[in-house]
């Protein structure tokens, strides 16, 4: 796969000299007038190289305030497409892109935004075989990832190549944002020193996320790498910001380097890149469908036997809220409550458990065959699959 899409310009020659045209001097005027930015640090930002993972949540608005803010060089890493789930929160894209590649999408509105400024695309995965080559190339990283091994992945490149790694991350209603790798300063090990088990933490598509938190987050993001380039203020070195939308609040925590950190610790051992999936385990939107060993049922299966009459017991195991959205008219026990509420199943019945995707459906397959159960399947790739498969009536989320 490539690993450098499109570059919409060359580079400018080393010993060229570097000024404001009096369209740019119009254009970033309200930063020109403020004695901490100034000429100097325009010029800087104009000259800065910018490397930002992801174009999604954190990604768009931290794309667009480097963009309008002058940055020189933005380079974008990304390989997914638009889905209509994206417009909620991605406001780099509109629904006239839906299905493009993101990489495309938000490279157009980039430009269009600051056509001054060169956007290097690179659509592809980054990986521990592409990941130095990309990053070498900037003078710093902004992780807008939402996946643990690609955070690693990025935190450890960053540090091995001495680039100071601008972290951001979102969750439902809370956020956290710091800056890693920077000079005696700590890194994402040594706050995470090993990942959490594979599937403990949901994704946004699992748990969900507030719209408007990665533009707050994302936001803040672009305010700390515009402070690193033109070197005002106090950059959050050593400390871990947390905001809770719900409570509208900021916490502030404290980071330390550690000095046994594997990789930038006084005697590290981590020298080169590695496989993150393997460390990490695959979870979240990256991982494949669950492979499973429990008893299945395909959509239109169901459907079938449900014509026919069959004597079945509907399992839905998501949440209430969940319920609301859709459903197959089931009965809702979530998961959470199942091995209390067990006693309220006949395992006389043929039951069929089922939830949005398949995957705590087969965990409740597994506990009610653990109980006793005999007669029980999983509705395979859950009301999702129903919907594509049986009824596109039934709403996906």
């Amino acid at each position: 796969m490539a690993t450098n899409s499109e570059i919409s310009a060359n580079p400018a020659p080393a010993s060229a000299p570097v000024s404001l045209s009096k369209e740019e001097i119009l254009r970033y005027s309200r930063h020109l007038i403020m004695p901490e930015v100034g000429m100097e640090g325009q010029l800087k930002l104009k000259q800065a190289k910018v490397l930002c993972i992801g174009t999604g949540g954190l990604g768009a608005p931290l794309g667009l305030y480097l963009a309008a803010a002058g940055v020189g060089r933005i380079g974008l890493v990304d390989f997914d497409t638009v889905d209509s789930t994206n417009l909620q929160r991605q406001i780099l894209f509109g629904t006239k892109d839906v299905g493009r590649p993101k990489i495309a999408a938000a490279s157009d509105r980039l430009r269009d935004l600051n056509p001054d400024i060169q956007i290097d695309t690179f659509e592809t995965h980054l990986s521990s075989e592409n990941a130095l080559d990309i990053l070498e190339r900037y003078d710093i990283i902004v992780d807008g990832t939402d996946n643990f091994p690609t955070r690693y992945l990025v935190n450890d490149a960053s540090v091995l190549l001495g680039k100071p790694n601008v972290y951001g991350s979102i969750f439902r209603f809370e956020g956290q944002v710091t800056v890693f790798g920077y000079p005696d300063g700590p890194c994402y090990r040594c706050l995470y020193p090993e990942p959490p088990p594979p599937g403990l933490v949901p994704s946004c598509a699992e748990g969900g996320v507030l719209g408007v938190l990665p533009g707050i987050v994302g936001s803040i993001q672009a305010a700390e790498t515009l402070k690193l380039i033109i070197g005002a203020g106090e950059p959050l070195v050593g400390r871990l910001l947390l905001f809770d939308a719900l409570a509208m609040r900021f916490r502030e925590l404290k980071l330390r380097k550690n000095p046994d950190c594997p990789l930038c610790g006084t005697h590290p051992t981590i020298t080169k890149l590695i496989d993150y999936v393997e460390f990490c385990g695959i979870r979240g939107e990256e991982a494949p469908a669950p492979q499973t060993s429990v008893p299945e049922i395909t959509p239109r299966d169901l459907k079938a036997r449900l014509d026919r009459g069959d004597d079945l017991y509907i399992l839905d195991v998501r949440e209430p809220h969940e319920y609301q959205i859709c459903n197959l008219g089931g009965h809702l026990i979530p998961l959470g409550d199942l091995s209390k509420r067990v006693s309220e199943l006949d395992s006389s019945r043929e039951i069929v458990a089922h939830c949005r995707s398949g995957k705590r459906s087969a965990e409740a397959v597994e506990f009610l065959q653990r109980a006793g159960f005999r007669k029980i399947l999983n509705l395979k790739g859950g009301i999702l699959a129903w919907s594509d498969d049986v009824d596109p009536s039934v709403p996906r989320y």
